[in-house]
């Protein structure tokens, strides 16, 4: 990675950092849609199960994921100041910390996963595939976490290529293990869509395995000489991890958890049919929603090591590019999406009923397209500053005070019915993009601001 000068250079760097994240992005999320199709050729309480299952496992997911993530841009600060030799120790902090948040997902699920399943009241083999879906995945808890950490740890040094390299192994692979599992090929044995949970679980061992062998194959990455120096636990660099991750990870949880909210809200108000919809339009959304994402993890490794050698203007540059990229794609995705939603939903089922469902379903995801591009590049951008608190609460606030409550109240006490939640989505991300901006705006103005 190298300081642009020109903004033609800043643009080819940017699309060099960003397309390899965005093939490894689209390839983590095609393991979830993989799931959800095969799942629903299995039927539809194997894909209305799953949907719950991955409706509690995702934000998770997202954000642990989210607290590891800041050894992105504490990487990408260090080697911005030259500061190199202290890179490995950092991120073998946070392989610590990956283990020790993996341990506490897996008590957790242990004690409160009955109860919330119970709770939410779902037809007995719902209910059955969802727990033992989860109870699959959670064996490759440890190994997701910490492949994880040594992704941004490739990625802040400018190496996206390294993990699509490794995501293009692992697909195929979760592919092959799904219809075996799911279907019980030669002879495997028929778990429905509780064979997706193994599947995926195993795949992630998979991801772990080749990661730690690209450490010491890619040699800028054993230079750094990950698993042959190891170093004490700091508690003093775990709480700075966490002060920069928790926030950003509590963020991302909060933007994923209003989708998982409302699939759980649905399961508890409308039919498997209408759940088994649901789920099969916000796969598909998902696999979108992967664009904008991308451009902001490339973001966020561009920016902070712009901060990090002291160079605001051109930290601004790459905002600008990124978010009116970040927009102007999903703009586009949009129209496909419109004039091929029903190719799009026979992809998931070929029940007439889901079909019909999913269609509606795709309408009211147009609308809230470019509010996502523009709220999730415009965290990228924040991220990079190590910005967190603040954009923390602006999700909060969006996403659950306004986003979800408003979903309600139109599902509930108008005709819209389930359509109700998709425009409480819209609201919510759109809320969110304004306090990013907001948010963006003033720190720019203080880092641009000359000291007198």
């Amino acid at each position: 990675m190298y300081h642009a000068k020109t903004l033609n250079e800043k643009i080819r760097l940017f699309v060099m950092i960003l397309w390899p994240i965005l093939i490894t992005q689209i390839s983590l999320n095609a393991m979830n849609v993989i799931d959800t199709m095969m799942s629903g050729r299995a039927g539809t309480d194997d894909l209305a199960g799953v949907a719950i299952g991955s409706s509690l496992w995702m934000p998770i997911l997202t954000g642990i994921n989210g607290i590891l993530l800041a050894v992105t841009p504490i990487v990408a600060q260090l080697i911005g100041k030259g500061m190199s030799g202290k890179v490995a120790e950092s991120v073998t902090q946070a392989l610590y910390l990956s283990v020790l948040l993996a341990i506490t997902v897996f008590v957790a699920g242990a004690f409160f996963l009955d109860p919330i399943l119970t709770a939410m009241s779902l037809d007995p083999e719902v209910q059955y595939v969802a727990k033992h879906y989860l109870i699959g995945i959670s064996i490759g808890l440890i190994p997701l976490f910490a492949a994880n950490v040594l992704r941004y740890f490739f990625d802040a040094q400018g190496y996206t290529r390294i993990t699509m390299i490794i995501m293009l192994f692992a697909v195929p692979f979760n592919f092959v293990l799904n219809y075996l599992l799911i279907f019980g090929s030669f002879g495997f044995p028929k778990l429905g869509g509780i064979g997706a949970g193994y599947a995926t679980a195993l795949t992630y061992w998979l991801i772990f395995f080749i990661s730690v062998f690209m450490t010491f194959k890619v040699g800028e990455m054993s230079k750094h000489r990950l698993f042959l120096q190891w170093y004490k636990p700091d508690l003093t660099a775990w709480k700075e991890q966490l002060a920069i991750g928790v926030p950003m990870g509590l963020s991302i949880f909060f933007e994923a958890s209003i989708f998982s909210g409302v699939t759980l809200l649905m399961g508890t108000m409308f039919n498997t049919v209408t759940i088994a919809a649901h789920q099969a339009a916000i796969s598909f959304t998902s696999l979108l929603f992967m664009l904008p994402l991308s451009i902001s993890m490339a973001l966020t490794i561009l920016v902070a090591f712009e901060v990090g050698a002291g160079r605001f203007h051109d930290a601004k540059q790459y905002s600008k590019i990124g978010v009116l990229g970040a927009i102007g794609i999903l703009g586009c995705c949009s129209v496909g999406l419109f004039f091929f939603r029903e190719q799009i939903a026979y992809l998931y089922t070929d029940n007439p009923q889901v079909v019909e469902l999913t269609m509606a379903f795709f309408l009211f995801a147009i609308l809230y397209q470019l509010s996502d591009a523009a709220q999730a590049s415009l965290q990228g951008v924040l991220r990079g500053y190590k910005d967190v608190k603040v954009p923390f609460i602006v999700a909060l606030v969006s996403y659950w005070a306004i986003g979800i409550p408003s979903g309600y109240a139109l599902a509930t006490l108008t005709a819209l019915g389930p359509y109700g939640f998709w425009l409480g989505i819209t609201i919510g991300l759109t809320c969110a993009s304004i306090g990013f901006y907001i948010r963006l705006v003033s720190i720019e103005r203080k880092q641009l601001t000359p000291a007198y």
